[in-house]
């Protein structure tokens, strides 16, 4: 980025709009899992625009799609029947698992929370919700009321009233010490507590691996335990995978599948990787509550048809080279390179996460005090090395984010590991 760019962006955009690295980066191209800046250096990126580049930079299929789609019509509204749309939501419908599933298209994984919560609370008639400590849930107003992550809510004003129940981050909180199965035990016990000191929600909203609060997850069962409590008092689920939907996990298409006893949730909201970087979202719920609002509604640009072009085209280049497959191949490799190199850092406090969706937590060392310093020195030495990566947490922004495209090969998750061992190596 010039000198000039980032004086015109901060002169006419707002200063809450965060722009990484010291030395903010315009990126001009991409191809593949590398993409260019202004001065021509050239970067392995595994960040893919907030995990939104699921695939690949300028992958030819949906370009092409995209091309053909735009030199036909680009847009047309929902008012109209929209055949690209309607082949998108048959197959989202089959793939989400929900019985007699509707799809909602939107524009983000916002708006896509957002529309749940309307369904939710107008099928349920309350305003109670419940959200997981450390959540990320979108921007809207909403969508911030029920997002559980202090660096992330910037009001505490709300239209909901939002109850924030343990498990969401396995790792700390009082419960950190026990073994998976008391750790369950205790969330379930402390979710039944509390639903005896409140009015019966309308739903639980949670996101099965935290995308923003640091790709922090629960043991896999808990929310299939929650969901038992729920279903019998008619609280609905819904699974927020914007983050990990479409096979990123490498284990599950869907990260609700990591909890599946009982069945799938009552809703599901998906967003960024389906369209490759075209803006889709949407909403997966049975009829019955899809259609439970009696007002008139629309969407101007949800399922607009060059996004659903793009999204027909993302899908099933995905499906059909088993992406899923590769996340769990090459990320376990990455994964497991991630920890050995870590081994040799006291500032790791821990690498976790699934598939291509791993997070590195720094802390001082021998303390769990959270080092946002670090993290921020550790992004800036990995783009110093030619490698993009993320940052997010719930205490402080101290755990960096690795979410390639999802066509990593193993020869460049080496590259990003070794990069990345030099990045944590120079913060001692």
């Amino acid at each position: 980025m010039t000198d000039d760019l980032l004086g015109r962006h901060r002169a006419v955009l707002p200063d809450w709009l965060a722009l990484y690295y010291d030395e903010p980066l315009e990126i001009t191209h991409g191809e593949g899992r590398h993409v260019w800046d202004a001065q021509g250096n050239r970067y392995l990126d595994f960040f893919g625009g907030i995990l939104t580049t699921m695939t690949a930079h300028a992958l030819p299929e949906v370009t092409k799609a995209v091309t053909e789609q735009a030199g036909r019509i680009i847009h047309s509204s929902t008012l109209y029947l929209n055949r690209p749309m309607v082949d998108l939501a048959e197959r989202i419908a089959k793939l989400s698992g929900i019985p007699d599933a509707r799809v909602f298209f939107t524009t983000s994984g916002t708006e896509a929370n957002d529309t749940a919560l309307l369904l939710a609370t107008t099928y349920r008639r309350s305003n109670t919700l419940l959200a997981m400590r450390n959540s990320y849930h979108g921007r809207s107003f909403s969508a911030v009321g029920v997002t559980g992550n202090r660096g992330w809510s910037p009001t505490s004003l709300s239209p909901l009233q939002t109850l924030y129940v343990h498990g969401g981050v396995r790792t700390r909180g009082p419960f950190a010490h026990l073994d998976d199965y008391d750790f369950v035990a205790a969330c379930v016990d402390d979710l039944k507590d509390l639903l005896g000191h409140t009015r019966p929600p309308a739903a639980l909203i949670a996101e099965p691996i935290q995308g923003v609060g640091g790709f922090t997850s629960p043991p896999d069962g808990l929310y299939a335990a929650f969901r038992e409590v729920l279903h019998e008092r008619g609280v609905l689920w819904i699974s927020d995978e914007v983050q990990t939907g479409w096979g990123r996990t490498g284990e599950h298409f869907w990260g609700w599948q990591a909890h599946a006893r009982g069945g799938p949730p009552d809703m599901l909201t998906f967003a960024k990787g389906i369209g490759n970087g075209m803006s889709i979202g949407g909403v997966v719920a049975r009829a019955e509550i899809m259609n439970c609002l009696d007002a008139n509604s629309i969407s101007t640009f949800g399922g607009t048809q060059i996004t659903m072009a793009a999204g027909l085209a993302n899908l099933t280049y995905l499906l059909e080279h088993d992406l899923q497959g590769n996340a769990r191949r090459v990320g376990g490799l990455l994964i497991e390179r991630l920890r050995a190199a870590a081994a040799h850092v006291p500032a790791v406090r821990e690498v976790r996460g699934r598939g291509l969706m791993i997070g590195i937590e720094l802390t001082k060392p021998g303390t769990d005090e959270a080092d946002p310093a670090a993290a921020s020195a550790v992004l800036e030495a990995a783009r110093a090395g030619g490698l993009l990566i993320g940052k997010g947490g719930g205490h402080d922004t101290s755990a960096l984010r690795i979410a390639p495209p999802l066509s990593l090969n193993v020869a460049e998750a080496e590259e990003g590991a070794a990069i990345l061992e030099d990045a944590l190596r120079s913060i001692q």
